[in-house]
């Protein structure tokens, strides 16, 4: 049988300090951890101005090379109103494709004035087929197949978010 000594004074707030500290830091250290496994993302608020009126997104960034290799690939579902925002600072043609990814997209390329300059739409899923902005471009927004259409963005349109200048 196993005994614990109990000791005849109480443990000060200095005896259990380290511990509490240890304890605190795993905690913070496991839910970050759980956080960027799960994918979890700091969503950032993108307007596009159309002739309709102004359309809301919630977007996630993609911004490192890893982030943009991966984007939207092997996920499911993609709700109205979210997307995925590519920056591929400095301007330039940019490239993508469909593979791996199991959802439709419509691909909103984006020059640096934040004017949006091409739309590709109903993207086919799994393809490795290359999508090009067809010029020079700052980033690509991507959002559920039929987005632009349903919102009516087209070339032309002002994209508002940090990552663009801001119109004058």
């Amino acid at each position: 049988m196993i005994g614990f000594v109990r000791s005849a004074f109480p443990p000060t707030f200095r005896d259990v300090l380290p511990a509490r500290l240890l304890l605190l830091f795993t905690l913070l250290f496991g839910l970050s951890l759980v956080s960027r496994v799960a994918g979890a993302a700091e969503l950032q608020p993108l307007e596009i101005a159309t002739k309709s009126g102004v359309r809301m997104f919630s977007v996630e960034m993609a911004v490192t090379d890893e982030e943009r290799a991966k984007g939207l690939m092997y996920r499911k579902e993609l709700a109205d109103g979210r997307g995925m925002l590519f920056d591929f600072t400095p301007e330039q043609t940019i490239s993508m494709w469909m593979k791996n990814t199991y959802i439709s997209l419509d691909m909103i390329f984006i020059g640096g004035d934040g004017r949006v300059i091409r739309i590709a739409e109903n993207t086919e899923t799994e393809s490795t087929k290359i999508i090009s902005s067809g010029g020079p471009a700052k980033a690509v927004l991507e959002v559920i197949a039929g987005t632009a259409r349903k919102y009516g963005i087209a070339p032309g349109d002002q994209v508002v978010h940090p990552l663009f200048k801001k119109r004058r």
